[in-house]
This record gives C-alpha cells, structure tokens and sequence, in this order.
C-alpha cells in the first residue's frame, strides 16, 4: 500500500483485517492535506496511491466500490460521502459519529497499581461480556476505584463495545490485563488489601459493614457462571448483594456497582 506501488488508474483492494490501518492512513493524509489548505492534490492525499478507486473486499465478495475521480475539492459533497462510507466499513455501529482517533494502546504493568497504595480495586474473573465489562469500568470510575485488573479469560479491553460502555471511562483509570487471578490476590493480600468475592451465597452487604472501610478488591465472575471453587477459595470473604424484592438477581454490572459503592461510601465516610 505504499504510494506509487501501483500504476495510476489501478483499482487498489483493502482487506477488512487491513482496512482499519489502511483506512486510517489515507484517513490522515487527506487531514493533513486538508488542514494545510492543499486541494490540488486531494485524491492523491486521500488514497495514497497514484489510484483512481478502491473496492472494500469482505469474504470474497466487493461490498462497496468507491470512486474518487469525479472528486475534484476536499470539501466536495462526493469527497464527504466517500469518506462516510469508508468509516461506516470500519466501524460496528450503524449509525457513526464520523470521528476517528489514532490512539497507543498501553499496556499496564500489575506492578503499576502498588504506587497507587491502593484502596478500591475491581476484579473481573472471565468477564466475557464487552458491555458488563465496560460498564463494571464506568461504575469502579464513579465509585473513585483506584485500578481495574482483568484477568483470566476476561474479554480484550479495547473491545470496541466495551470501551463504548466505558463512556470514557477507560481513559481515566489505571486497567491491567493480568492472566493469573491467584498472581493478583497474592500481590494485593501481601500489601494489605483484602478480597471481597462477590456471589450470591455470600454474607449480606450490611453484615460486612464494619469491613468495608478497609482496602478492598472487589471480586467479580463470569456473567453466566459466576465465581468457580477456586477463585472463591481466594478470597477472604464471600460477599451478596441483598435483594429485598421479588427480582431473582441482579445482573453483573449492576451488581458490581452496589458492591464498589458499598465500599467507597465507608471508606470516605
């Protein structure tokens, strides 16, 4: 994809697994064409190849032809239409905000979160659900959680339906991805923390009230499955959520907030 590979006039064919950087690349030299105000060359600066066309490529088939040729202005209505239809490729939502950012992922060592002297921690255990993940990020955000620590076969953090439910979130707390859960407990119990896993069997909330001041990670399970034997037999205590109601249970995210509120509500009492 590097430009002049191709003869000018040659269709150029992007593949979805290369499409995000692909796209992000013409992406940013059309931007910087347009931002130093050079109209001249914009159909050069947007494919980045001496191109005339692109098709999008999905499972063999062309899904999308897009014609650059008639574009004659960075500001065209056709150039603006293209562009759209290139992002809406890209993106999993039906309808984009047509915002697109570069961003570094940084990965975060565990060691990282014992500076922090930390007081509320959440642990997600084989998180599979993106939206309960990022919406466990949001809460332990709100809750003034100093780190969230996944681990096991909990789902990838830049998920793009997690970091959607994080609503931003994830850009403001210190997040480790950590295989080994018994790693975890092992690093935080020597600094003094104590683990709280959450389940439904579990001492009642208000039992634990005297507790709850202390430094606490939050222990969170599998949406379906909950906690298995071993990670239970981590924890220091198993702790419910009460339900005073006739609902059967309360989903994970929701639950999870109660639990880190619980805790940050004594803690800052």
């Amino acid at each position: 994809f590097a430009p002049g590979v191709l003869p000018q006039g040659t269709t150029f064919v992007y593949y979805e697994a290369a499409a995000v950087i692909v796209t992000l690349i013409l992406l940013g030299r059309y931007l910087e064409a347009r931002a130093k105000g050079r109209t001249s060359e914009a159909i050069k600066r947007l494919v980045g190849l001496q191109s005339k066309s692109a098709r999008v490529v999905r499972d063999g088939a062309t899904v999308e032809r897009l014609d650059f040729t008639r574009v004659k202005d960075l500001s065209s209505d056709a150039m603006r239409r293209d562009i759209r239809r290139v992002i809406e490729h890209l993106c999993d939502t039906e309808n984009p905000q047509g915002v697109l950012a570069v961003c570094e992922q940084i990965d975060v060592a565990l060691d990282a979160v014992l500076p922090l002297k930390p007081r509320l921690i959440a642990l997600l255990a084989n998180i599979r659900d993106p939206g309960n993940a990022g919406t466990v990020l949001r809460a332990a955000d709100a809750a003034g959680a100093d780190a969230v620590i996944l681990t096991g076969d909990s789902v990838d953090l830049h998920n793009p339906k997690l970091v959607r439910a994080s609503t931003g979130s994830i850009f403001h707390l210190t997040i480790v991805e950590h295989a080994d859960l018994a790693d975890v407990v092992e690093l935080l119990s020597d600094r003094g923390v104590q683990i709280f896993a959450a389940s439904a069997d579990g001492q009642s909330i208000p039992e634990i009230r005297g507790q709850l001041a202390k430094p606490t990670a939050w222990l969170f399970g599998n949406e379906a499955r909950g906690l298995d034997d071993t990670a239970r037999e981590l924890a220091d205590t198993v702790v419910s959520v009460p339900i005073y109601g006739q609902a059967e249970s309360l989903n994970l995210a929701t639950a999870a907030s109660v639990c880190l509120y619980a805790s940050a509500f004594e803690q800052r009492a």
